[in-house]
């Protein structure tokens, strides 16, 4: 007995139906997967957990007293400089939120990233639902950009809601002021909402590389697990290797090595040299992981 013949688009083929009245852009439009990803538990799992971190850093701020800094700090933006946020975090809701991106920029906003990219593909392979969404038919390239589209806003999202929670909560705690600087001196309060943005911004596009691996990896497997560790797995392992100093200037070519480079925005002068690194390098990685996941899933048998 011939086994069943597979619609084109879950061989892997390149034909399309010639429907009439069928377009490819207008299959799975943007607002349904946002929709489908909006309702999804984890979403708002991880949403109520990045809205919770402001008002448990109030809550350890009360209980411990008034930071004193001596445990603070961490890596500057080209691996020399410290920073030391932890000082100034209680002075107005502009440092509080300065301070719960830096408290958590290096791992907590990794999550969701790794989550909502990592999960988009593997999901619907574990759920075997992907071989109906090509068969219904939508192509594979508009299959793949509807979902990086919707991961990568989720993600921005994510990384937006930590700061806006945090200005909202601190304002309520520690009023609204000028945004006191470390270093000394300090950033008026008309200032202190565009540098904010520019920190956001670079913390999102540091982020990136580990949205490529984790949408590559998401291609590669049909366990959304295995895609979201692995992606969260390869940026700890970059993080350490930019900590090998003996690595010298190789560590340049490291994302990891920039992802502290928005400290530079949080200066009396705003310096772009480090954030533009920081940027091309990770734009770079990005960019080859996203195309290595497009060209590897238009020629996969799609069997789940």
């Amino acid at each position: 007995m011939s086994a069943p013949v597979q619609p084109p688009e879950v061989r892997g083929d390149t034909a399309h139906p010639e429907a009439a009245g069928y377009r490819a852009r207008r299959t799975l439009p943007l607002r349904v997967e946002a929709m489908r990803q909006l309702r999804r538990r984890r979403t708002l799992l991880m949403g109520g957990i990045l809205a919770a971190l402001p008002f448990i850093l109030i809550i350890a701020f009360a209980i411990g007293g008034t930071p004193d800094g001596e445990d603070g700090g961490g890596g500057g933006g080209r691996g020399g400089g410290r920073i030391n946020l932890m000082d100034v975090a209680t002075e107005s809701a502009a440092n509080f939120a300065a301070t719960s991106l830096f408290v958590s920029a290096g791992f907590l906003l990794v999550v969701p990233v790794a989550l909502f990219c990592g999960d988009t593909v593997a999901s619907e392979a574990s759920w075997s639902s992907l071989r109906y969404l090509l068969a219904a038919p939508v192509p594979r390239v508009r299959l793949l950009w509807s979902k990086l589209v919707v991961a990568l806003g989720f993600s921005l999202a994510a990384i937006v809601l930590l700061p806006l929670v945090a200005l909202v909560a601190g304002t309520a705690a520690y009023g609204w002021g000028p945004l006191k600087l470390p270093t000394g001196g300090a950033l008026s309060a008309g200032d202190t909402v565009p540098r904010l943005a520019i920190v956001v911004a670079f913390i999102f596009v540091s982020q990136l590389v580990t949205a490529g691996l984790a949408f590559w990896l998401s291609t590669k497997t049909d366990a959304p697990l295995g895609a979201v560790g692995g992606a969260v797995g390869l940026t700890i392992v970059g993080n350490v290797l930019d900590a090998v100093t003996a690595l010298g200037s190789w560590r340049d070519f490291l994302p990891a090595h920039w992802q502290f480079a928005w400290a530079d925005a949080l200066q009396p002068q705003l310096e772009w040299g480090g954030m533009i690194k920081g940027t091309a390098v990770s734009v770079t990685y990005a960019l080859i992981l996203f195309a290595l996941a497009f060209r590897g899933f238009s020629r996969k048998d799609i069997v789940s």
